[in-house]
């Protein structure tokens, strides 16, 4: 690869590591120093509340020396959530959420705790791991089978030397600086360990939503994942790396593996070179394979969850329904596409589009609904029922109801004496005895049975409450008898 290519590559890698943004940010001491001090120990994932109010108090003690941290707690987890460097997740515990490091925030601690802690020169447990793990690979990698004989029969005689160096009580016990050089060695790769977790889960989420998208993506003749997730393949837990995390898997939670790795630590901590590392690493060591089981336990349920909403997905037909859409919107910016030469993205179209939403509301402004409030306290009257007058209900039918026979008689005698009358000749003869009521039925019997005229004609007539009233209405006339 030439200098160039390797900057290019790198160019692109600056821009889309979130590492690098961890690091280039302006309070990025302060970042790193908060997230790795509560994310980046023993507990990966911490309650988001607890959180919150850690942080806070931590930021209370930074301003106290003078720094700049202008945001609350949850702000600067809302800003390293936006950046990528938190995950936030359903609680499994409880009803909120927790916070857990991304894979490139644990890189970006883990690079800076190597500069503030540096790696000393080339020891030689290091050599000596890396000379034993070179010959182990050597031999199991050797296809001739007289070669890896010589091989393992020269690590027997070895073996067999060291034991009979032991029997004679000639062999030098390993302890002092060296031993603890070497445990020490053992706690850095310990110590790497645990990040492997969260590097793997991101695998399985890339995995499962790469799955989902050959699902979407899949058409009659490229139909392999649908089909064998109907017939009940697990492709997550198939994958390279179900199949690899399930052999070290079966490797932590092996029995009898679990019982000598307890015991050895055990008897390492109880020699004297172990007094001199620190109760930190005393504890993490102590704690080494519980970590590794419950992570372990973990990126399990993870697995589950993904293969059985993988399956779920498919069985329910959601994917039609996701494909269907997924269609529109290609469709949609393919369309925009062809447009954008000829229309600016700001340009008015002259369509108003009602985004849906959820509404939000205070709680304080919900109320109590008191019953109380709707109990009618006064009694219920009875009323005894006597016999109608006649000559009443005609008169509130009156009051209620326009009288076309009466007005339609008026009319009638009207043009006895007048051929082509208007409504006002019919009130200036007989009074409107139903106020307002008896000019729109005039109105109303004209604009039938006779005709509109141009111009405008001054009405006048007496309410039932002797109240003169004038108006300008269309001109109607009427033609003929009304029946």
């Amino acid at each position: 690869m030439s200098a160039t290519a390797r900057a290019l590559r790198l160019v692109r890698r600056l821009e889309e590591d979130d590492a690098w943004t961890l690091l280039r940010a302006d309070n990025a001491p302060f970042a790193i120093a908060l997230l790795a001090e509560h994310l980046g120990g023993g507990e990966h994932r911490v309650d988001a509340d607890q959180l919150a109010e850690a942080i806070d108090t931590d930021l209370e003690e930074i301003r106290s020396y003078g720094h700049d941290m202008p945001l609350s707690a949850r702000g600067y987890l809302t800003s390293w959530r936006t950046a990528g460097l938190i995950h936030r997740r359903p609680s499994e515990v409880s009803r909120g959420e927790t916070y857990e490091l991304t894979v490139d925030a644990l890189a970006a601690i883990r690079f800076l705790q190597t500069r503030e802690e540096p790696q000393e020169a080339a020891t030689a447990s290091r050599l000596a791991s890396l000379s034993m793990q070179l010959t182990r690979l050597a031999i199991d990698t050797d296809p001739e089978s007289a070669r890896r004989l010589e091989r393992l029969r020269a690590e027997r005689d070895r073996i067999d030397a060291q034991i009979q160096a032991v029997l004679d009580g000639e062999e030098e016990v390993l302890g002092g600086a060296r031993a603890l050089e070497r445990l020490r060695e053992l706690l850095a790769q310990a110590a790497e360990v645990p990040d492997d977790f969260t590097r793997v889960r991101g695998v399985f989420e890339e995995l499962s939503s790469t799955l989902r998208a050959k699902v979407l993506e899949s058409d009659a003749s490229q139909r392999s994942v649908l089909d064998d997730v109907f017939r009940g393949v697990d492709h997550i837990g198939d994958s390279d790396a179900g199949r690899s995390f399930a052999a070290f898997s079966a490797l932590v939670l092996d029995p009898a593996l679990g019982a000598a790795f307890e015991r050895d630590i055990a008897d390492v901590l109880d020699r004297e070179f172990a007094r001199d590392l620190a109760p930190a690493q005393r504890r993490r060591l102590r704690g080494f394979l519980d970590d590794l089981k419950d992570r372990t336990a973990e990126v399990h349920d993870v697995i589950t969850v993904f293969a059985r909403g993988l399956r779920r997905y498919v069985q329910s037909q959601d994917y039609q329904r996701d494909r269907v859409l997924r269609g529109k919107l290609l469709a949609a910016m393919g369309a925009a596409h062809r447009a954008a030469p000829d229309i600016k993205p700001y340009a008015a179209i002259g369509l108003n589009l009602e985004l849906t939403g959820v509404p939000v509301s205070s709680v304080g402004a919900i109320t109590l609904h008191d019953p109380s409030e709707f109990d009618t306290r006064a009694e219920v009257v009875t009323h005894i029922s006597h016999e109608v007058d006649i000559e009443m209900l005609r008169a509130l039918a009156r009051e209620t109801e326009i009288d076309f026979t009466e007005l339609a008689s008026n009319v009638n005698e009207v043009l006895q004496a007048n051929e082509h009358p208007t409504v006002g000749d019919v009130l200036a003869a007989f009074p409107a005895t139903q106020g307002v009521a008896s000019v729109v039925g005039l109105l109303s019997l004209a604009a039938e049975h006779g005709a509109m005229e141009d111009g405008v004609e001054q009405i006048s007539w007496t309410s039932a409450d002797d109240v003169r009233s004038t108006a300008l209405v269309t001109t109607h006339r009427f033609t003929g008898r009304i029946p």
